[in-house]
């Protein structure tokens, strides 16, 4: 695959010519984006693959949903439904996708809804019985017939969008000048102990506007796994053997974490947003424990014991200036509210 990605590079010219201009049409209003007079905050990144933008949704979930109405809009990548749906807890991953289902069965008392024409979802979340105060725009931020009013832009520590190029030789879904539309960078996926010399030279290599906060987070692992029947302490696991299960863009990080604790673990790595086969499915029974990410658990979870299946749960842990980026948040809310 990498080498046919090298072989693609005469193509690398075009496809930046027709996302800058697609960009500058927008810029210019040539082309028409829609914005609101309430808050609507997006969340995504220039890269393709996973920076962290589940993760980053939920914390500003838990950070809103006591002080206003909260709703998250998905595009639900790969559901088999269509058109606006809100989702519910009986719905599957397949019907719904994979991470509005995880936002779902997380924060029952949120607004969860997918479609992918953002413009129609964003109207029809409003007309709801109990419309929320705020729309959060799940990998949103290349979706430019919405203009949101807030932009929160992820990338990743080891691959940050400054060290990129455009698709389909680099990974990149738009030139790195879209990251100026960004209010706040946040580079994610640190190790916790990164100095505050490397982040202040990351900082000058992302070449941040005077509009613009970065902030630097990892990832903090749960002591505890889940499952829907129980928890288990993964200190109990360092005498035992396990499979781990992923379908997620990026789980080196997570592949790390266990080595680093001493845990003896098989790895399955699938492409993102995998869809399980009856025969991966046979394998896995046959397997013993198996302990997956939390986006892969809500496809598996129906479909294999509960005694055996277990997930990994994470959050964003800012690695300083917390504070500030709440604050940065509540008083967006405040203006518009």
């Amino acid at each position: 695959m990498k080498t046919l990605r090298k072989l693609l590079y005469p193509f690398v010219p075009a496809y930046y010519f027709i996302t800058w201009l697609r960009n500058k049409l927008y810029d210019a209003g040539i082309k028409k984006s829609k914005s609101y007079n309430f808050p609507v905050i997006a969340v995504g990144n220039l890269s393709v693959g996973g920076t962290g933008k589940s993760p980053m949704i939920e914390y500003l979930i838990r950070l809103l949903k006591e002080r206003c109405t909260v709703a998250t809009l998905s595009r639900g990548y790969k559901r088999s439904t269509v058109g606006f749906q809100l989702v519910r807890t009986s719905h599957s991953a397949e019907e719904i996708g994979d991470e509005p289902l995880q936002f779902k069965l997380k924060f029952r008392d949120v607004l969860v809804a997918v479609d992918a024409n953002r413009q129609q979802g964003i109207e029809m979340l409003r007309t709801q019985v109990h419309p929320p105060d705020v729309i959060l725009l799940d990998d949103a931020y290349q979706h430019r017939k919405v203009k949101a009013g807030f932009y929160i832009l992820l990338t990743t520590y080891y691959q940050m969008y400054v060290d990129d190029i455009v698709l389909p030789t680099g990974n990149l879904r738009e030139p790195r000048s879209g990251a100026d539309r960004a209010n706040i960078i946040v580079v994610t996926k640190c190790p916790p102990d990164i100095s505050i010399q490397e982040r202040e030279q990351i900082t000058q290599r992302l070449q941040v506007k005077s509009h613009q906060r970065v902030f630097f987070t990892s990832i903090a692992y749960g002591s505890q796994l889940m499952s829907a029947q129980a928890t288990l302490d993964l200190e109990n696991l360092k005498d035992s053997s396990f499979t781990l299960i992923t379908g997620i863009a990026n789980p080196k990080p997570l592949v790390d974490y266990y080595m680093n604790l001493g845990l003896k673990f098989q790895h399955i790595s699938f492409s993102d947003h995998y869809n399980f086969t009856a025969t991966d499915i046979d394998d896995f029974k046959e397997r013993g424990l198996i302990i997956t990410t939390e986006k892969d658990y809500v496809r598996l979870k129906k479909r294999l014991s509960p005694e055996t299946l277990f997930y990994q749960p994470i959050e964003v842990s800012f690695i300083d200036q917390k504070e500030n980026f709440d604050k940065i948040i509540g008083e967006y809310l405040i203006n518009q509210l």
